[in-house]
């Protein structure tokens, strides 16, 4: 990889506290599409383990399955990293619009 995720154009950001409202957002991020978009989705998350794992966890099935469900391509690039000393991100990409961008 030659760059960092955080370098990617960010649409969004959703910060998560627990897994609870995680199909929330991840329901918010299928119906804005991945393709459509010129640039990733981020969400940030605590760094307890357990409940980062369980976030990540959630957040990433209910893309899938909602990807799925509304016939859009599942195609998508992730990558999970220290935000910052207290929290964890991930950032979610098309696989095409990240060719698009150049990486």
């Amino acid at each position: 990889m030659d760059f960092h995720p955080s370098q990617l154009p960010i649409l969004q950001t959703f910060q998560l506290e627990d897994e609870h409202k995680a199909p929330d957002i991840a329901q918010q991020m299928v119906k804005l599409g991945f393709a459509t978009q010129k640039g990733a989705f981020r969400i940030i998350m605590t760094k307890e383990k357990d409940t980062a794992k369980k976030i990540g966890f959630t957040v990433l099935n209910e893309i899938n399955i909602g990807l799925r469900k509304t016939k859009q391509e599942r195609d998508i690039r992730y990558w999970i990293y220290s935000h910052d000393l207290d929290h964890y991100a991930i950032v979610l990409i098309s696989a095409k619009v990240l060719h698009e961008l150049g990486f």
